[in-house]
Parts: C-alpha cells; sequence; structure tokens
C-alpha cells in the first residue's frame, strides 16, 4: 500500500474517503476498494494507519493512504489537486470525518461550538465544493455525506452536534436538486448507534464526563442520558455493516438523497421525517433524560 503512487488513470473509478482512520471509514475505504474503486484514504495523521493498512492487507486490496485534516481548507485543496494529478478523476467523495461532542447550550462554550461546524459542516462543504468542478465537467460523480440520526432528530445534550449535522443535511439537500442535472448524486448517509473510536473521541466539557456535579442544574438529565447512551452503543451497528451500507450507496444504480444504515436508524430518522409539529421528536427524547420515581 504506497502513501502516494505514481499512478495514471486506468478506468476504474476513484474514490476519496475522508476519516479512514478507524471505525465507519477504515472499514468504507476497503470495501470500496473490493468493489474495484481506486481509494484515496485520508487521515489527519497518517501514522495512525495501522489499522487500516491491516484491513487492507487482509482484505487483499491496496489503498492510497493520504494526509488530511478536513478543517485545513488550504490542505483539502492541495489534497484534491493531487488526486487529480495523480489519478486523474474523482468518482465518489465520501464525507465521513466527524466528531462528536457531549454538552447542552449553558455547558458548552462557543469555541466547542465552532469546532463540531469546523468538523462536521464547513469540513464536508469545502471539499464538496473542490471536487464539484471536475464532478460537473465529467457529467457524472457521487458526494455522499456521512450525517447521522442526528442530522434528522435533535438529542438531549447534542445541541453542536446536532445542530451541524443538520445544518450540513441541509446543505446537501439544498445542493442535491441543482448539482443532479448535471450528472452529480449528492446524498447523505445516517448511521444510528455504531461500534467505533467515535464515541471514544467525542468532546466532553469537564463538568460533563459523568454528570455528578450536583452544583450542575443539568447534571441528573445528563447522568440519565449518559447511562442510555451506554446501552445503546452496547448494542450498536458494527462498523463493517454500516460501512457496507455506505458503500452501496456509493455504488448504487438508483439515486435516492437520503440513505440510513440500519432498519434501526430508518425508523429513528422516519420519527423526525413525519413529525410536523415538533411533538413526537420531543416526546420520546425526553424519556431519555426523566428521572425515575422514588
Amino acid at each position: 500500500m504506497d502513501s502516494h503512487p505514481s499512478t495514471r488513470p486506468n478506468g476504474r473509478p476513484v474514490a476519496l474517503v475522508t476519516g479512514t482512520s478507524s471505525g465507519m471509514g477504515l472499514h468504507t475505504a476497503v470495501e470500496l476498494a473490493r468493489r474495484g474503486h481506486t481509494v484515496v484514504a485520508t487521515m489527519r495523521d497518517t501514522g495512525r494507519d495501522a489499522a487500516l493498512r491491516q484491513a487492507a492487507s487482509e482484505a487483499g486490496v491496496e489503498l492510497d493512504v493520504r494526509p488530511l485534516d478536513v478543517t485545513d481548507h488550504e490542505a483539502a485543496r492541495a489534497c484534491v489537486d493531487g488526486v487529480l494529478a495523480d489519478h486523474g478523476r474523482i468518482d465518489v467523495l465520501v464525507n465521513n470525518a466527524g466528531r462528536g461532542a457531549v454538552g447542552t447550550a449553558e455547558q458548552l462554550t462557543l469555541d466547542e461550538v465552532r469546532d463540531q461546524l469546523e468538523v462536521n459542516y464547513l469540513g464536508p462543504v469545502a471539499l464538496t465544493k473542490l471536487v464539484l468542478p471536475h464532478m460537473r465537467t465529467a457529467g457524472a460523480g457521487r458526494v455522499l455525506t456521512v450525517t447521522s440520526v442526528g442530522g434528522a432528530v435533535g438529542q438531549p445534550f447534542a445541541d453542536a452536534y446536532c445542530g451541524a449535522k443538520f445544518a450540513v443535511e441541509g446543505f446537501m439537500q439544498s445542493l442535491a436538486v441543482v448539482v443532479l442535472p448535471h450528472g452529480v448524486r449528492v446524498s447523505v448517509v445516517e448511521p444510528a448507534a455504531v461500534a467505533s473510536d467515535f464515541v471514544a473521541n467525542v468532546a466532553r466539557p469537564e463538568d460533563a464526563s459523568t454528570g455528578a456535579d450536583t452544583d450542575d442544574p443539568y447534571a441528573a438529565q445528563l447522568a440519565a442520558y449518559l447511562a442510555r447512551s451506554a446501552g445503546a452503543f452496547a448494542n450498536a451497528q458494527s462498523s463493517g455493516d454500516a460501512a457496507a451500507a455506505i458503500a452501496g450507496a456509493a455504488t448504487a444504480e438508483d439515486y435516492r438523497f437520503r440513505w440510513q444504515t440500519s432498519e434501526g436508524a430508518t425508523a429513528f430518522v422516519g420519527m423526525s421525517l413525519a413529525d410536523t409539529d415538533g411533538s413526537r421528536v420531543l416526546g420520546a427524547t425526553r424519556s431519555w433524560i426523566e428521572q425515575p420515581a422514588n
């Protein structure tokens, strides 16, 4: 697996995937390569590529691994230019890199809110803008942004995260109808709970790690939420299964804007999309933070 192979166009579709050091991104990169794509797998620190290299080796595929911090927009431009120079095309962009955050409005700093927007919203937007001219000129291309069920359903103590995911879904949905006549398919993919390193990398305010701060008016609610979340992730979909759904969306003959990675995700997202007055979602999520009766 070369870091910068001097390859020329070989007729295989080229996929650029972000956030591939672990979890869904890692498995998506490998699965797309198994399905015949030339895959450029990017991550912030290529020193963390051991798991990806092992998975690729076990699958018998090769990947082009490159560094990319999606919040560095000049680096993103250089990455896209480099992929086009080396491979001659970008047929698929999978915006997978993302980061979570636990905390409600009063617990979050504006810097933490901006961090969520940088990673989960502005990063995908910037990369999409960079690949669109090439795809539009080619008359074909696919942009998939891995959002979350949190991009359709606002959830307690996920204010900044859901806000950024709602934003990127709105951006992509608005864009989708404009670029479709030019041959470019824009979609979002919404996983529910997935077993990955994502949870370990969730940003948590110092006083929000356990919900045990008795001076915090939200402490009991947060403790209930964290307990529920632990249960949800204990029964989470595997990263490999979620990645298979992402790769399926990237290679599907039929076009859809919105995809989910599991039946549970479809049911959860559907609750919000049919909730015209908002009562259904609030009624369901309210129970997540209620305290047991004495």
